[in-house]
């Protein structure tokens, strides 16, 4: 693998060996893509500060997230389908995540379970719920991430609709895929994931079929959605979901200051500033330039992570010095775990992990957690508000 030296290596080994729908689901946003674009673009717009002549021994890029020891503040984000990326994709993502110490996030529209995931691993991940009608439901997800070990639940606010992904609307996304001509002849393409899927039971999405009220087979996710997704979800609804879970809390989908004012007052212990990848309101700000905003209204009052466009150490190490505490990559471990699996995955990691420390050295610091906006040059515009 010494030809892959960079995250963005992976993606075209990725692209030949997924089929075209699951490729298209991780890469593509809403509408116009223009929030998924400038989810990585805007990382440009920010410069860093070199500096020379500074001992830069002993450098570090351990840190913590919710007080959880980590080898570097990255978590893998809370992905769907995770599973058609790759046979058994979320227990190999959760494995190379416990071997490189930081933590795995499983997402409620997993293809494997959460019994599954904490079955194969012994190291305690993360859950992410989403909020949906079925109480009873949303109830047993809780107990059940509880029962698996979890160390902490996610809650993603920003999907009580989904948003118009014109590509999985084109390819009739579903999970397993429909086996149309079209789409057989593009798997015909792919035999080592072919093989792979062969090779296991686990096609669709096992937290939700024989657990969810009448639901016995569910392959589109968009349809159950549809039908499903709690559109009157409110601030007040998050007291019961935090008090049943009675541990670690992070809220996803900050993406205004007001909101993270809001979500302060619940006592989460965390904050995630996202825009759903860009996959739900297009033309909300990127990620990024979010960010600052919302450190200073609430940053010394909560944790606050970030999610959104990262593709490099050096992204990472824009975050941190924003003021971000940790950051989440989806797409960049996907892009490794389709094109190679687990190993993929931790490939990533290592490049990540070692941009970021060079990263952090050519500033002139030797610890990660000591990043701040004195390392950065930072466009008078960037901020998310009118001046």
């Amino acid at each position: 693998m010494s030809f892959i030296t960079t995250v963005n290596d992976l993606k075209p080994i990725y692209k030949r060996r997924v089929p075209k729908m699951f490729y298209d689901y991780t890469e593509s946003g809403s509408w116009t893509e223009q929030t998924f674009r400038e989810n990585s673009s805007d990382f440009n717009r920010l410069y860093f500060r070199q500096k020379v002549a500074v001992d830069i021994s002993n450098r570090t890029t351990t840190s913590q997230m919710i007080g959880e020891n980590i080898s570097m503040p990255i978590a893998l984000a809370p992905i769907g389908l995770t599973g058609l990326q790759h046979a058994d994709g979320e227990i190999k993502a959760a494995k190379a995540a416990q071997d490189f110490g930081v933590p795995f996030t499983l997402s409620t529209m997993s293809i494997c379970s959460i019994e599954d995931v904490a079955a194969n691993t012994n190291k305690p991940f993360w859950f992410q719920l989403y909020c949906m009608n079925d109480i009873p439901f949303i109830k047993n997800l809780i107990d059940r991430a509880k029962a698996a070990n979890c160390s902490a639940l996610i809650i993603t606010l920003d999907l009580q609709i989904l948003g118009q992904r014109h590509k999985d609307i084109k390819n009739q996304m579903t999970a397993p895929p429909k086996l149309t001509v079209k789409n057989l002849i593009n798997m015909a393409t792919k035999p080592k994931w072919c093989m792979g899927m062969l090779g296991t039971k686990r096609h669709g999405f096992a937290n939700i079929i024989g657990h969810a009220t009448g639901v016995e087979n569910l392959t589109s996710l968009s349809e159950w959605s549809a039908k499903t997704l709690l559109r009157t979800l409110s601030w007040n609804d998050l007291d019961w979901i935090i008090k049943r879970w009675g541990g670690k809390v992070i809220l996803k989908g900050i993406q205004d200051v007001e909101d993270a004012k809001m979500a302060v007052k619940t006592g989460a212990d965390a904050i995630i500033v996202s825009n759903h990848g860009g996959r739900q309101l297009d033309g909300a700000l990127s990620s990024i330039r979010s960010l600052p905003d919302i450190i200073d209204a609430v940053g010394d009052q909560i944790e606050v992570l970030m999610d959104g466009g990262v593709r490099s150490g050096q992204d990472v190490a824009k975050a941190l010095s924003l003021g971000a505490k940790g950051v989440m990559i989806g797409r960049p471990f996907i892009y490794g775990l389709g094109a190679m699996g687990q190993p993929g995955v931790t490939k990533v990691l290592d490049i990540i992990n070692k941009e970021l420390d060079t990263t952090i050295a050519l500033c002139g610091e030797r610890n990660i957690q000591d990043m701040s906006r004195d390392n950065l040059l930072i466009p008078k515009d960037f901020r998310g508000h009118w001046e």
